[in-house]
């Protein structure tokens, strides 16, 4: 007889870096909680840090910004840009390729990440290809 969910408290795993390149605070998954559709975290973005530009396979994601400022090429050919500051909501759909940064020398960006994905790193899909639109170091503004 399998045993019955039930509320739980998480306190937040050690931090990891994922595929994307960004360190992650893992908490609620399936792996933690036996979650079903769901993977809560935290994000960090030191000064500088830039992803690698990924999608998620099927899964949406949903962010609220906590700390800094962070930018983001999204789109089929990162040809879409977006700024996120602290307070702000971030949807994105499933499949919808993308790149987060943080342009900032001197402060880290932190967010809270909601993904339909409860078992986070395995819908990541890297996409080299398109790392090479958006070199590390160019000016986020060039295109504005």
């Amino acid at each position: 007889m399998s045993e019955r969910p039930t509320c739980r408290v998480v306190r937040a795993e050690p931090d990891y870096v994922g595929k994307q390149g960004l360190t992650y605070t893992p908490a609620i998954s399936a792996e933690s909680v036996g979650a079903a559709g769901i993977h809560l975290q935290l994000v960090s973005m030191p000064p500088g840090a830039r992803a690698k530009a990924h999608r998620h396979a099927s899964h949406e994601t949903a962010l609220h910004v906590l700390s800094g400022v962070a930018g983001m090429w999204y789109g089929d050919d990162l040809s879409e840009h977006m700024w996120t500051r602290p307070g702000d909501f971030v949807y994105i759909p499933a499949n919808v390729p993308h790149l987060p940064y943080n342009a900032s020398r001197t402060e880290t960006c932190t967010a809270v990440i909601a993904r339909t994905d409860p078992n986070e790193q395995e819908s990541v899909v890297l996409m080299p290809e398109l790392d090479a639109l958006r070199p590390p170091g160019a000016d986020p503004m060039a295109d504005e």
